[in-house]
């Protein structure tokens, strides 16, 4: 079994960044993050940096902005402002969720990146593309019970509701659980 390393590298607050692919933490101090909250790193089953994002930019592998990589509707405010899944079955689609502004009515939108543009450094193909809100500035996602599709969960704005989509190979089911 082969270990996955999508989660080793991170970039996160004012410019900082940390490797964990060799098992110990390695200082990273490239990254051109800057945010006071929340933020997202992907990397590929191998550890090597494929994005990160602070919710309303996204840098690529070289640092620099992806293509159609600014304007995203997620708040560098907010307490998680972005969260990256890749697309069931298909290897080099991502997904990256992000949240506006805690009971802003942009709420949660999801944008998809196809890391096979821009010379395999990724390009966004699509953007804000709406699905609730307004919500609490909160993601996560968690895998299925099939072992293939994901959750991604929030929580609902001025109440005590979870909102919760499905991400299959057909993609993001619009319609919340």
């Amino acid at each position: 079994s082969n270990a996955q390393k999508e989660a080793s590298i991170w970039y996160f607050g004012e410019r900082a960044g940390l490797d964990f692919s060799s098992g110990v933490p390695v200082t990273l101090e490239d990254g051109q993050l800057n945010t006071q909250e929340g933020c997202a790193t992907i990397s590929d089953a191998s550890g090597n940096l494929l994005f990160y994002t602070d919710g309303s930019k996204i840098w690529d592998q070289n640092h620099q902005i992806m293509p159609n990589g600014t304007g995203l509707l997620g708040d560098f405010s907010s307490t998680q402002s972005a969260i990256i899944v890749p697309k069931p079955d298909t290897p080099d689609l991502y997904y990256v969720f992000t949240v506006a502004k805690e009971g802003e009515p942009a709420g949660i939108n999801y944008s998809e990146v196809d890391m096979n543009l821009n010379g395999g450094l990724g390009a966004v193909v699509s953007k804000n593309i709406s699905l609730h809100g307004p919500s609490m500035e909160k993601l996560t996602a968690v895998k299925h019970a099939n072992g293939r599709d994901i959750w991604v969960l929030t929580h609902d704005w001025n109440n005590a509701d979870f909102v919760v989509f499905l991400v299959t190979p057909t993609g993001v089911d619009m319609n919340p659980v």
